[in-house]
């Protein structure tokens, strides 16, 4: 397995970053490594705040204050997997693909196989790695079990202009999703902060844990008599944020039990077991090319067993 050269980063703490916990501090400075990664440099003593060492993962840190992190080799876990890769779009820079439900993204703890990246280093001769190389080509990320438009850079320069069209907010993203209940208004906003769940890590939540301000927008697409089928744009990129904004509301998507939706379903007058998978689907996504600059709008339709469940309901509601 290859592995990457050591190296050692410092960056100053601005003000506004002053009394971030130091591995936030570090999460946010270097994107490509993972919160729980940098905990262990910590761990390891290999951060140092101004001439000491971090005590521990939750010292804040200060204005002013200079944070330097040896970034210690790792190994690089993803190989080529000959898995299927539905590209939706590809040219010399970047490539699109419509991601299955159940699959993860990019490698990472208890995930070696199976990822999107482990299908793209099969299909695409070269990838960028501006991201990490546990994470070639990976401009921005789905949840596991969220099916649709992934964006993969694959030099560079296409992802370093990707990235900071997804950081100006300039990329516009879809989604369709069905949630549980009757949405009154037919379109809206939900602003409120999201941040991490502070006793089940693996859940954000409505406030939590450093909460930051998140901005979904929504049409309703569809009625049903137990259901609504809407169309969401995200404004901000928060973790989980359109689960969370709707569960907030009451109204958790379909299949989304982490965030209170029901395992059981009745639909026809029979109980049936919820979808195995969140009805959650990037359906379309906008944004500049990175070389030409051209506005680029993409789609994919709903998988099948997402319009086969739209089908259920419908045949109910006759």
């Amino acid at each position: 397995m290859a592995r990457t050269s050591p190296e050692v980063r410092e960056f100053t703490v601005s003000a506004e970053e002053s009394g971030t916990r130091v591995d936030f501090f570090l999460t946010r400075r270097l994107p490509e490594w993972s919160r729980s990664q940098l905990q262990r440099l910590i761990r390891a003593g290999l951060v140092t705040i101004g001439a000491r060492a971090a005590r521990k993962a939750g010292e804040e840190v200060k204005a002013g204050e200079r944070v330097s992190v040896r970034l210690e080799s790792r190994e690089v876990s993803a190989a080529p997997e000959c898995l299927p890769l539905a590209i939706v779009y590809e040219d010399a820079d970047l490539v699109v693909v419509n991601k299955p439900a159940g699959m993860v993204v990019h490698v990472g703890a208890g995930v070696k196989s199976g990822t999107l990246v482990n299908a793209l280093l099969h299909h695409i001769a070269t990838l960028s790695t501006a991201g990490g190389e546990s994470r070639p080509g990976i401009v921005h990320r789905l949840d596991k079990m969220t099916s649709g438009l992934v964006i993969v850079a694959k030099n560079d320069n296409a992802h370093r202009a990707l990235a900071g069209q997804f950081k100006g907010r300039d990329v516009h993203k879809t989604y369709m999703l069905l949630v549980h209940g009757h949405v009154t208004k037919d379109a809206g906003e939900i602003a409120v902060p999201v941040g991490r769940d502070p006793v089940r890590r693996v859940r954000m939540g409505v406030g939590g844990i450093r909460p930051r301000e998140a901005l979904t927008r929504y049409r309703v697409l569809r009625r049903f008599a137990h259901f609504t089928l809407l169309e969401a744009e995200p404004r901000t990129g928060r973790t989980h944020q359109i689960r969370v904004h709707f569960a907030s509301l009451g109204h958790p998507i379909v299949g989304d039990t982490l965030y209170g939706a029901p395992g059981k379903l009745r639909i026809g007058g029979r109980e049936v077991k919820t979808l195995a998978r969140s009805f959650l689907h990037a359906s379309a996504i906008e944004f500049r090319h990175p070389r030409t600059n051209a506005e680029t709008s993409l789609r994919a339709p709903l998988p099948g067993e997402l319009e086969d469940f739209l089908k259920l309901l419908t045949a109910e509601d006759r």
